[in-house]
C-alpha cells in the first residue's frame, strides 16, 4: 500500500487502521474508499492537527448533493467506526453518531427491449479516434454489465487471470460484499469475448486488467459513465439525470428482473429462482434481492398474480441495512 496516499493530518491513522482491519481478515477496499474521501475532507477543511471538532462532524455528516442514501449511510458509518479507533486511542475527536438506513421509493430504469437493441447498436458502432481499443472493448464491457448483471467495479476489476476462455467462466474479485464469485458467460457473449481476447489479450500480463484506457491503466468508472450518457444520446433514450438515470448500474436492475420473469415463464418456483438469482447477483441474503422480485411483478401482472402470497411469506424479515445492491 501506497504511504502517500492520504494527504491530512490523519494519513498516518488511517493507515495504521487499514493494516489493522487487513489483518484481521478484512479486505483493504472495503474501507480505502471511504476513507480517502474522509482524508480529502479533512484537507479540504484545513484540518491541520489530529482532531474532530462537532462542526466537522455536523459538515461530514450533510447528504451531498447527488449522493444515493446508501451511499450516505455507508459513508458515515464506516467513518464512524474509524473515527472511534482514534477516540480509544486518546485523539480528540467527536465520534459522529449513527445515520439511520433509509429505503427509497426510487425506481430503477429498466430497458425495454428496443431500448436494448438501439443502445446497444450505437455502443457496436462507436469508434474513437483517441483510444482505438474502445471500439472492440465497450461491446464486451456493456454486454457484459447487461447480460452478467455485474456492478461497474466489479466489471473494471476483471483482470487477464480471472478469464478463463476455455470454460467460459469469469471471478469477480472486487464483489461490493467481499465475497469473490464466478460469473458464467452465454454462448454468444462467450464467443465475443473470445475475439476481444484474440484481439488484445496477448499484449496483456496475467495481472493486467482486461479494460484499460489508452495509457494501458485500468478504466476507470467517470470515463466508462461519460461513454454511457454518449450512448444513451445516440439511440434516443432520454436522460433524467439527477441520479435517475438511466443509469450504468440499471443494467445490473435490468438483467435482474428479465432473469427472474425468465425463471418463472420457465415453470421454476419462487423458492427455487430466487436463491439462484440472489447467488448469481453475489447477495449475502435473498432479503437483498426482494426488490428485483417486487419490481417484476409490478411490471408482469401474472407473475404477481402467480407469487403474490409467497413473497409475503419468505419477505417476513426486513432488508438488513448492511447490505446495499
Amino acid at each position: 500500500m501506497k504511504q502517500n496516499l492520504f494527504k491530512s493530518s490523519f494519513a498516518d491513522e488511517i493507515n495504521a487502521y487499514l493494516a489493522t482491519k487487513t489483518n484481521a481478515g478484512f479486505q483493504e477496499r472495503s474501507f480505502k474508499n471511504h476513507l480517502r474521501l474522509f482524508d480529502t475532507f479533512c484537507v479540504n477543511r484545513k484540518i491541520d492537527e489530529a482532531a474532530f471538532n462537532n462542526d466537522d462532524v455536523e459538515s461530514w455528516l450533510e447528504q451531498r448533493q447527488d449522493e444515493a442514501t446508501t451511499t450516505h449511510y455507508n459513508r458515515i458509518n464506516t467513518i464512524k467506526h474509524f473515527l472511534s479507533y482514534l477516540f480509544l486511542k486518546g485523539y480528540d475527536v467527536v465520534v459522529c453518531y449513527d445515520i439511520r438506513f433509509k429505503p427509497t421509493d426510487f425506481l430503477p430504469h429498466i430497458f425495454s427491449f428496443d431500448e436494448i437493441k438501439r443502445y446497444f447498436k450505437a455502443v457496436d458502432m462507436y469508434c474513437s479516434g483517441y483510444n482505438r481499443k474502445d471500439a472492440i472493448q465497450y461491446p464486451v464491457l456493456f454486454r457484459i454489465l447487461y447480460c452478467c448483471g455485474t456492478r461497474l467495479n466489479e466489471t473494471l476489476g476483471i483482470r487477464k487471470e480471472d478469464v478463463d476462455l476455455a470454460a467460459g467462466v469469469i471471478k469477480l474479485n472486487e464483489s461490493k460484499n467481499n465475497n469473490e464469485r464466478y460469473i458464467v458467460l452465454g454462448d454468444d457473449l462467450q464467443s465475443l469475448i473470445k475475439k476481444f481476447a484474440d484481439k488484445c489479450f496477448y499484449l496483456l500480463s496475467d495481472d493486467d486488467f482486461i479494460f484499460t484506457n489508452t495509457k494501458g491503466k485500468r478504466l476507470d468508472g467517470k470515463t466508462v459513465y461519460e461513454k454511457h450518457r454518449q450512448f444513451l444520446a445516440t439511440s434516443n433514450i432520454p436522460y433524467i439525470g439527477g441520479g435517475k438515470g438511466p443509469r450504468i448500474h440499471d443494467w445490473r436492475h435490468t438483467m435482474a428482473v428479465y432473469s427472474f420473469k425468465q425463471m418463472s415463464d420457465s415453470g421454476l418456483d419462487l423458492y427455487v429462482a430466487l436463491p439462484i438469482l440472489s447467488a448469481y447477483l453475489g447477495h449475502k441474503t435473498i432479503f437483498a434481492t426482494e426488490k428485483y422480485v417486487r419490481l417484476t411483478m409490478s411490471m408482469f401482472p401474472d407473475i404477481e398474480e402467480k407469487f403474490r402470497h409467497k413473497t409475503e411469506r419468505v419477505f417476513t424479515v426486513e432488508v438488513s441495512s448492511d447490505e446495499t445492491d
